[in-house]
């Protein structure tokens, strides 16, 4: 057997100790998001790189990329990017207990850029706390790039009857009315296609590894007996920049040799079993519990009385804080002691991430591991909540990672099969990407193409190539690797706003036949630098490789802003696809490529 020696390029980048930085999920964000749109669908392992509805008002007509696509920071801030679709194979959803009737959503990506503060513990918490937006907001995001709601499904007793809006004082609980609409993973989608959790993302947490088991006939996720090994993992980051973790902490909040239990919810129903709770199956929805008046200004509110058509714990406020309650005479039930999470869902501990203390939110689940109140975190904010969602990236930042087809292949496994003298070349890949692999002797001087048409591995972040016998041929043998096309994707997932001369275009897609009107915001800290405000464009266009331009019919500059609107006429036979923009200021163009996708 001949000795082999063989090179791939591999791109290594410093390790970074910001866990707002390094706690992200993004192993798998090179590769399609996918569904499935029936139990069937899960049982024969069918899976779906596009979807819709069944109503078809709600589609996702090409692939996209999965997950977080762009994580970026400055001084004070954590910039993520995210399709807000999961890594996983997400799905199926039922309208129906029989699961005959899909549910009316699906989810779509959302091309989301959220802001959220580099400061994750707290000097001291706010006195006065800050309610949660509700169903259309999320209130933090997984790690995957999903976003999280809070325990509301949007619907409230008004005084006479249930109206969407959250303006009443008694919240429907999401996870009970709603929960036949999950997904495997416990996640769905409202009406603009929005994935969100309110509960227990079970797929996440087996992602993670956090006392999840997995079976691989059915696609169901449950929690495993026994006691966890470990500290749950950090599963997300909430708007308030405090850490959300999985149910298992430490059993002394302050010392991580303690061992590792469920952490305990603050929460217990109103049904007159526990000691001190009252009864509101007998005495009826006649009064708010202390914590929600203590929350909402002291608004007084009855709801309807619990029956059939509203049983208990079909409100939030079915459920009454432990930390309010006498245990025995004038004692109260103590946070530490009789239960670990506060009204918000949260304790001060210490954690892996956080070796010093932090504030921090758990994943409420009851014994047998069923998601219990309030869940992920209560319909209030712990800290002060800052985050927020951006349209454009307003200061200097720094690029952290960069994923679907912005990643730098690299090489993961290089394998000889000493027997057959087979040499298997293993790389990062892109779904989607087409690969050629070369191969070299000993001076380099000559590359000979193995393969120009190695398509990417379907459904996987790494793609493999072998040469068969190589081994046994050649006393040294060099290989490279190089992506030389890729397939058309949902663009809207991947945009750099550091380095392209536009930094975002909104909307960033319209359908065949309609007009849009295009904003443009130019990138102030691209080389080169955008004309002055005053400076007026002379064109704006739409370009995609072997389709016709499309070309604005109209476009002008605001003076104060820099910010290009155009109106854009999209022909009924324009080619589908990602495109990039165009604003052109005499001979120079700044562009931003596939910022802009035909539906």
């Amino acid at each position: 057997m001949k000795s082999t020696l063989i090179l791939l390029a591999l791109a290594t980048s410093a390790a970074h100790a910001d866990p707002q930085l390094t706690t992200w999920f993004t192993e798998l964000s090179s590769k399609y998001a996918r569904v499935y749109l029936t139990d069937a669908d899960a049982t024969s392992g069918t899976t779906y790189t596009t979807w819709s509805n069944p109503s078809g008002s709600i589609s996702q007509a090409l692939p996209v990329y999965a997950g977080i696509q762009q994580i970026s920071y400055s001084t004070s801030w954590i910039y993520i990017k995210t399709s807000n679709l999961g890594t996983y194979t997400m799905g199926p959803w039922y309208d129906n207990a029989a699961r005959t009737a899909r549910f009316v959503n699906a989810p779509k990506n959302q091309n989301i850029t959220w802001r959220f503060p580099r400061t994750a513990t707290l000097a001291a918490p706010p006195a006065t706390k800050s309610a949660t937006s509700g169903m259309e907001a999320a209130v933090g995001y997984l790690v995957d790039g999903v976003s999280i709601f809070d325990p509301t499904d949007g619907f409230s007793w008004t005084g006479s009857a249930e109206a969407g809006g959250n303006t009443g004082q008694w919240h429907r609980d999401a996870y009970v009315n709603e929960g036949i609409t999950l997904d495997y993973g416990n996640t769905h989608q409202q009406n603009t296609g929005m994935y969100h959790n309110h509960a227990n993302p079970l797929a996440l947490r087996y992602q993670m590894g956090d006392h999840i088991s997995y079976n691989p006939a059915t696609k169901r996720y449950s929690e495993m007996a026994g006691t966890p090994a470990s500290h749950s993992p950090l599963l997300g980051w909430m708007r308030d920049g405090l850490p959300l973790y999985g149910p298992y902490g430490y059993s002394n909040a302050l010392n991580a040799g303690s061992g590792i239990r469920r952490m305990v919810s603050g929460f217990v129903k109103r049904d007159g079993i526990t000691t001190g709770v009252d009864n509101i199956v007998s005495t009826g929805r006649t009064a708010l519990p202390t914590w929600a008046l203590r929350n909402n200004g002291n608004i007084a509110a009855t709801g309807p009385a619990v029956s059939t058509t509203y049983p208990l714990g079909r409100y939030i406020q079915d459920s009454a804080y432990l930390g309010d309650l006498f245990k025995s005479g004038a004692t109260k039930y103590a946070q530490g002691t009789d239960f670990d999470l506060n009204e918000y869902n949260v304790r001060y501990c210490v954690t892996p991430e956080f070796p010093g203390g932090t504030y921090a939110y758990f994943m409420a689940i009851d014994a047998t591991g069923t998601p219990t109140f309030p869940y992920n975190c209560n319909r209030y904010f712990f800290g002060t909540p800052t985050a927020t969602t951006v349209t454009t990236i307003a200061e200097t930042v720094t690029d952290h990672f960069l994923g679907g087809p912005n990643i730098v292949e690299s090489a993961e496994v290089t394998e000889v099969n000493q027997a057959s003298g087979d040499v298997t070349l293993t790389w990062s890949s892109v779904e989607g990407g087409t690969y050629q692999v070369m191969a070299a002797s000993e001076d380099l001087a000559a590359w000979s193409p193995l393969t120009s048409t190695q398509a990417a591995a379907s459904g996987a972040a790494e793609t493999s190539y072998v040469e068969a016998g190589a081994a046994t041929a050649h006393d040294k043998r060099f290989y490279k690797v190089g992506r030389t096309a890729l397939a058309t994707y949902d663009g809207g997932t991947v945009t750099n706003p550091t380095s392209e001369g536009i930094s975002t275009v909104s909307p960033a897609s319209g359908n065949k036949n309609t007009t849009v009107t295009l904003t443009i915001t130019l990138n102030s800290g691209y080389t080169m630098a955008p004309p002055p405000n005053t400076v007026q464009p002379t064109s704006v266009t739409l370009t995609r490789a072997g389709a016709t331009t499309i070309t604005a019919t109209a476009y002008s500059r605001n003076t104060t802003t820099g910010i290009v609107t155009a109106t854009v006429p999209i022909p009924s036979g324009a080619t589908s696809g990602a495109y990039t923009v165009n604003a052109t200021f005499g001979p120079n163009t700044w562009s931003l490529t596939n910022g802009f996708t035909v539906n």
